[in-house]
């Protein structure tokens, strides 16, 4: 009887299995950043909101704009996508979007003044440079193609890729985002990226208030497409706190708005059923 039972137990798990938790978002407070249009990068003590050709730095304790730095438009930048705080400077993507064939930078700056002190060209054949992010002692950065007035000839939101670089700016390898994912990016691709605390790759599209879980195969060069989280923020550029896990900071470009919040750890959320 034990035995039956056991195996009727199984039978129940196998056809009606166990969802996994559904994560979620919970905001924890939000500012007003008048560069809130393009991202936001963040240390222990300031957060970097960028624009265009544009940077507020501001206090990540009450929201106060402390120093700011600002260009022409294409004096010398055009579009810069998302920051990167590391060892006491500011890491920007940068690209000539809408210029076509797309070209690409990593402008640097000193993150005390937020004067520009360096900038790296990769030229054209990467795509449009949206994100950086660095781990165990590589770059990784985000290039998408566009679909929209940007776009190349034989070129589409398919082409989009994560590439991770060496010390150098040297290509060490690559990766492509799952068919089914591409067509939540549009007309454009991932507008943000980075690697979250659980060692996996979120990234948000350019207008869907979402945040995908992604991981780098065993094999293969697609992506693995794991989970979807709701967010507030409307696509761009995000930063994972480095002094709280799993605290998420990011913009609602079309309120100017920096918003914080907190985000599910993997298996956090109560676990119900599937239907």
């Amino acid at each position: 009887m034990m035995r039956t039972s056991l195996l009727f137990a199984l039978l129940i798990s196998a056809f009606c299995p166990v969802a996994q938790a559904e994560r979620k978002h919970r905001e924890i407070k939000r500012f007003p950043a008048p560069e809130a249009k393009q991202g936001v990068a963040v240390d222990d003590r300031f957060a970097y909101v960028v624009s265009d050709f544009a940077i507020g730095k501001y206090r990540k304790s009450d929201g106060v704009r402390i120093a700011s730095w600002e260009c022409p438009e294409g004096d010398p930048l055009i579009h810069m996508n998302d920051g990167y705080f590391h060892e006491g400077k500011l890491y920007a993507a940068h690209s000539n979007y809408p210029g076509v064939p797309s070209t690409s930078s990593v402008e640097v700056f000193d993150a005390e003044t937020l004067q520009h002190i360096d900038s790296h060209s990769l030229g054209h054949g990467f795509g449009s440079l949206t994100w950086l992010d660095r781990r165990a002692g590589f770059w990784f950065a985000g290039f998408v193609y566009y679909g929209n007035r940007a776009a190349e000839p034989a070129k589409d939101p398919s082409w989009s890729q994560i590439v991770k670089f060496d010390n150098h700016w040297r290509r060490v390898a690559a990766w492509v985002f799952p068919e089914e994912l591409i067509e939540k990016f549009d007309d454009y691709g991932c507008s943000g990226g980075g690697f979250g605390p659980d060692g996996r790759i979120y990234g948000t599209g350019h207008d869907r208030t979402e945040l995908y879980v992604l991981e780098i195969p065993e094999a293969g060069s697609i992506l693995k497409w794991v989970d979807t989280i709701a967010i507030p923020a409307e696509g761009q550029a995000f930063a994972w706190d480095p002094t709280e896990p799993w605290v998420f900071w990011s913009i609602l470009k079309k309120n100017r708005e920096v918003i914080v919040g907190r985000v599910d750890p993997p298996g956090e959320s109560a676990p119900g059923r599937a239907n």
